[in-house]
This record gives C-alpha cells, sequence and structure tokens, in this order.
C-alpha cells in the first residue's frame, strides 16, 4: 500500500510539474498557439507522458486553470485564517472578499490574462461537462465561502439580503472580474502616471455602498 501511495503522489507531482510548464507557456503565447510537443519539448518530459497523464490538449489545459486557481485559493484560505474569518461580521467578509479581487490584479495578473485565454478556448473548442469538472468544483469552492458570508449576513444583517446569494454573487463577481481582466488584458486605455487601482478601489467601494447596510 505504501508503494501504491508514492507511485500515486509520483504521479500527482509529475502532472503538477507538466501543469505548471503549459500554464507558462499558454501566458505566454496563448492556449491556441501552444502545441503538446512544444509544453514537452520544455519539459523533462516525453510527448508520450503528456498524453499518458493528460490524454489531450483539453485535459491539460483545464488541469492548468486548476492548478493556479486552486494555488490562489490557498492563497485566500491563508488570509481568510490570518484575519479570524470566524470573528468578522458579514460586511467585513464582505469587503475582503472584493479585497480579494484588488490583489488578484496586483499579484496574479498573469493568472487573469491566462484566465481570459481559458474562457475563449473553452467556448471555442466546446470541451464537455465531464472534462470541466474537476475546474467547476474548484470555482464551486469559491462559491462556498461567499456563501458562508450570505449566511453570517442573515444573522447579523450588515449587508443586505433583499437580493439573493445567487444574484449578488453573480453581480459582484461579474462586475469585478471583468473589471480588473479589462485592465489586466489591456483592453482599457491607461494613460502615463495612471493607476488603475484607484479606479477598482472606486468600484469596491460603490458595491460596499450598495450591499452594507448603513
Amino acid at each position: 500500500m505504501r508503494g501504491a501511495g508514492k507511485e500515486a503522489d509520483l504521479i500527482a507531482a509529475k502532472k503538477r510539474d507538466l501543469a505548471g510548464i503549459a500554464y507558462r507557456l499558454f501566458c505566454e503565447k496563448g492556449i491556441d498557439n501552444v502545441s503538446l510537443q512544444e509544453i514537452a519539448d520544455n519539459s523533462d518530459y516525453g510527448i508520450a507522458s503528456l498524453y499518458r497523464y493528460f490524454v489531450n490538449k483539453q485535459r491539460l489545459v483545464v488541469e492548468s486553470a486548476t492548478l493556479k486557481w486552486e494555488e490562489y485559493l490557498d492563497e485566500i484560505r491563508k488570509r481568510m485564517t490570518e484575519a479570524d474569518f470566524e470573528r468578522m461580521t458579514a460586511a467585513q467578509v464582505f469587503g475582503f472578499y472584493l479585497d480579494s479581487f484588488l490583489l488578484l490584479y496586483t499579484d496574479h495578473m498573469d493568472l487573469l490574462k491566462f484566465n481570459q485565454f481559458f474562457n475563449v478556448y473553452a467556448q471555442s473548442e466546446k470541451i464537455d461537462q465531464k472534462t470541466m469538472e474537476p475546474y467547476r468544483m474548484m470555482i464551486r469552492s469559491f462559491k462556498e465561502r461567499f456563501d458562508a458570508m450570505y449566511q453570517k449576513a442573515c444573522l447579523d444583517h450588515t449587508i443586505r439580503t433583499d437580493e439573493s446569494k445567487e444574484e449578488m454573487f453573480s453581480k459582484t463577481l461579474h462586475l469585478m472580474l471583468a473589471a480588473i481582466t479589462r485592465y489586466a488584458v489591456g483592453l482599457v486605455y491607461i494613460p502615463d502616471e495612471f493607476d488603475p487601482i484607484g479606479e477598482l478601489t472606486m468600484l469596491k467601494e460603490m458595491l460596499l455602498e450598495r450591499y452594507c447596510t448603513k
């Protein structure tokens, strides 16, 4: 049994390594412009290993996306622990949640660029639900934390609950993610010496004003 466990750990490590290499190349060149052979050439593994672990490019792309978002989620979990999440009001948790988007922009711009490539690729390739399931499971982890905040708001009333949690989650997620992504991928004109964080902070404050009770 120990041998089987070590073998599973070794395979998982190899998959993470390959997914990390693929992620770097996808960020640099775009997903469509990177072949499996190029990924193999930039790794210590042959093309046969790539196919053995991922079957096809779609699986590797989804694995790369899942891996990097899980790493970001681990970072958020650590910040939540340090902030003493359990003692925070719903309004404080909401502010923490919105700040996470600002940190995503300042510290993980590569992930935002990759996510843009990923969304386009997933739609154009029509990736099936089974292949996408690991990614969807990871995304649901973000939703679970938002749901916990909403439940807290039902008790302490520091956040409006006249909107459903699904509607509130959708609005805040799409507004913040769309804004930081547009800046990250260069879809917004940024004059010299202009700091996008000022505008992103204004959007955060507008959402706080909308949802936090007086």
